[in-house]
């Protein structure tokens, strides 16, 4: 039976998605990926460098996914409710991500990625979607457009950031379920843009 290469990769990429989930880039071991894979470790080195270089593996995979997948198009842009509630949805259909995320914020140095400029053409594109609907008169002018598009990303997915945070704010209330949230999200997004 030949190697298959690419479901081997696959297998590796899946096992590290929820390894430096969970134990981040320093914490992360290389040994353990490998076992979850059911693959010998030195796939890891010959198929993607070393634990850094699988991590940038891992983010670009990820990162693909919210942009081919479920990523909300720049035409949602000029409704920053619609905006905030698909990354909502995205989120919580999607946990590790932003933990992934968070770990590779608390880099030190981050290493660049394959897909970093596809990443940033993607956050430009929402940026220019969000001038052209304060321009068309959609959305106010009186913050930038990239500050709106921060302010809707941090706001969606703090939700998913911090439970314990969430858990002590919302102690309480009685309406307080994912739905919930999700409709106070898009109605406080939406009062940004007015």
């Amino acid at each position: 039976m030949a190697w298959d290469t690419e479901r081997t990769k696959q297998l590796l990429l899946d096992a590290a998605v929820r390894e430096f989930a969970e134990h981040g880039p320093e914490g992360a071991r290389v040994d353990r990926i490998a076992k979850l894979a059911g693959v010998n470790k030195e796939r890891i080195y010959q198929y993607f460098g070393n634990k850094e270089q699988l991590f940038g593996h891992v983010i670009d995979q990820e990162l693909a996914k919210v942009m081919a997948a479920a990523s909300p198009l720049p035409e949602h842009c000029e409704d920053l409710g619609e905006f905030a509630g698909l990354l909502f949805d995205w989120h919580a259909a999607n946990p590790t991500f932003l933990r992934l995320l968070r770990w590779e914020g608390l880099l030190i140095e981050p290493q660049p990625t394959a897909r970093d400029n596809e990443r940033a053409a993607y956050y430009a594109q929402r940026v220019t979607a969000i001038t052209e609907a304060q321009q068309a008169g959609t959305i106010s002018r009186e913050l930038p457009a990239q500050h709106l598009l921060y302010a809707v990303f941090a706001l969606s997915a703090w939700w998913f950031t911090a439970p314990k945070v969430i858990a002590m704010v919302m102690a309480g209330l009685t309406d307080d379920d994912l739905a919930s949230r999700r409709a106070a999200l898009v109605k406080l997004a939406r009062k940004l843009g007015e």
